[in-house]
């Protein structure tokens, strides 16, 4: 590893510091390097923070043992992994977190009940990650949103819209791609004036989940983790919206979504 003194440390160093990867010399060094480092000691604090976040979230399934097929699974992708270049990242401090959601769903047996609250789960994940950001909380800003809602609907393969909340006193920040089970998932991001976010998540449900589910649901309460959220299904296109608010003002939020979508 380069510690070179007054050399700006880079995103993987941080990561490393932040998961604490890596041997004690070179850690201490780096640890030496961060005190003398305001911008990276802002971004290490931050990463902190949505680690801590990310364990909160699932600290029950991270301390379960491994089902066997998500080992064998593992086994048999290795190769790929090795091979492929992944198209989505949240940084090293999520693998867990994704191990993690695979395991609570090879485990279940009730797939409707576990597949809808998994959909809260990577929506709930995706708002703790995203809100707290104050640089890069979305990928495309609400300046362009002609272009955010041509590119995900594009990648979503489904005309999307994204919704006017500014009645309810909330206007778009922006919007980001996001992974799926089944493709990719977006995100669209709220603030009212007060600085409040909340994020509605949305995709498509594979065929199991949307054909249990059914095609159309009504609201279902889901208050993970500390985080408020509603979550609908509609012709097999899953909706999860998410935020810090009393019950009844994001259940408005909700209704309004609804009848603009």
């Amino acid at each position: 590893m380069n510690n070179t003194p007054n050399r700006p440390l880079t995103d993987d160093e941080l990561h490393a510091l932040v998961d604490g990867q890596g041997a004690s010399e070179d850690l201490a060094a780096l640890r030496m390097r961060l005190a003398a480092d305001p911008d990276a000691q802002g971004r290490f604090a931050q990463w902190q923070r949505q680690r801590d976040t990310l364990h909160r979230l699932h600290a029950q399934v991270l301390s379960e043992a491994l089902p066997t097929a998500l080992l064998q699974a593992a086994q048999a992708g290795k190769a790929v992994r090795t091979t492929g270049h992944p198209w989505w990242r949240y940084g090293g401090m999520a693998a867990g977190v994704v191990m993690a959601f695979g395991a609570g769903w090879l485990a279940s047996a009730n797939w409707q009940e576990v597949g809808g609250r998994e959909f809260v789960h990577q929506a709930v994940l995706a708002h703790a990650v995203y809100t707290p950001e104050i640089r890069h909380p979305v990928e495309v800003s609400a300046q362009e949103q002609k272009h955010l809602v041509q590119w995900l609907s594009k990648r979503l393969d489904k005309p999307l819209k994204v919704p006017d909340l500014s009645a309810q006193g909330f206007d778009l920040v922006g919007g980001r791609l996001l992974p799926g089970e089944a493709g990719a998932r977006a995100q669209f991001m709220f603030q009212d004036a007060s600085g409040q976010r909340v994020t509605l998540y949305l995709g498509a449900l594979d065929k199991a989940a949307a054909g249990m589910a059914g095609q159309e649901t009504g609201f279902r309460f889901e208050p993970q983790a500390g985080i408020p959220s509603f979550y609908w299904v509609d012709q097999g296109f899953g909706y999860a919206l998410a935020g810090q608010l009393p019950r009844a003002a994001l259940m408005q939020l909700a209704q309004a979504v609804y009848r603009q979508l």
